[in-house]
């Protein structure tokens, strides 16, 4: 077997890893099988928690190191337990928003609590994507602030998620980090935190490097990941942003983007 050329594959999940149906494609689990067979470790780095990760990582077999929370949580997945945590100052969250409603007018908020079995609150008018994915409707603000959180979402009736995130960090981006994480996915994170700090710690705890990583990402959340990494793989789904500073550009999530790659560094032309 051809060595394989990197000791660690990131792969984010919505958009990239996952199909539009969820799903993780037999190919894509075939050709990560043999990239891991071939010395190669695999970190799953989301945005995320780890109550929305853990029955991903369980249907694939997964039992090792997990990146959640867009870095706030490094997860043992064959231990179920969290090995970090970081969680969200709700004061300064909460003067982010203040100041931001202050700016655009009304906000739909979210967010998600922290821990292994953290709920994820929505409040009223945030639109909710479909699928299985539980959460707990709220309609007093004060339960939002109410226990530990690792981030809040946002979302606004006109601006579309670029201009909202624009303008979080504009008014309140010296208090939180904000991020585009998906479609309707605007974030507010705690000060200094990314999926590149998460991985880093990760990625330590396994005596890897940046020079050891390629990564798989699709939206500006993933920047920072690319940042660290060696090399950086965008999704042909990929936000502008991210394809704007990737160092390749494989198919898309639906057609085995990630599998096209890792098949060709597993048997590289003659």
């Amino acid at each position: 077997m051809t060595p394989f050329p990197y000791k660690l594959i990131a792969t984010d999940l919505d958009g990239t890893l996952l199909r539009t149906d969820d799903s993780v494609s037999q190919r894509t689990r075939d050709a990560l099988a043999a990239a891991t067979a071939a010395g190669a470790a695999h970190i799953v780095v989301t945005g995320r928690a780890v109550p929305w990760t853990r029955h991903i990582l369980d249907d694939l077999g997964y039992d090792g190191l997990a990146v959640c929370g867009q870095g706030a949580q490094v997860y043992h997945a064959g231990e179920h337990r969290l090995l970090t945590s970081v969680t969200l100052d709700r004061q300064l969250a909460g003067l982010a928003l203040a100041k931001l409603e202050a700016e655009v007018g009304p906000l739909a908020v979210a967010a998600s609590r922290d821990g292994l079995d953290g709920d994820v609150l929505v409040g009223p008018g945030y639109r909710v994507q479909e699928g299985p994915l539980p959460y707990v409707p709220y309609e007093d603000p004060a339960e939002l602030w109410s226990a530990p959180l690792n981030k809040v979402y946002i979302q606004h009736p006109v601006l579309d998620d670029d201009a909202l995130a624009l303008a979080a960090r504009q008014t309140a981006g010296g208090l939180v980090d904000v991020v585009v994480a998906g479609p309707g996915v605007v974030e507010l994170l705690p000060l200094g935190l990314s999926k590149a700090t998460g991985l880093s710690l990760a990625a330590r705890r396994l005596g890897l490097k940046p020079a050891d990583t390629i990564a798989f990402g699709d939206m500006p959340n993933d920047i920072p990941m690319f940042a660290w990494a060696a090399h950086g793989v965008a999704m042909a789904n990929a936000h502008d942003d991210l394809k704007a500073v990737a160092q390749e550009i494989t198919a898309s999530n639906d057609a085995d983007g990630i599998a096209v790659v890792l098949e060709s560094l597993l048997s590289p032309a003659a």
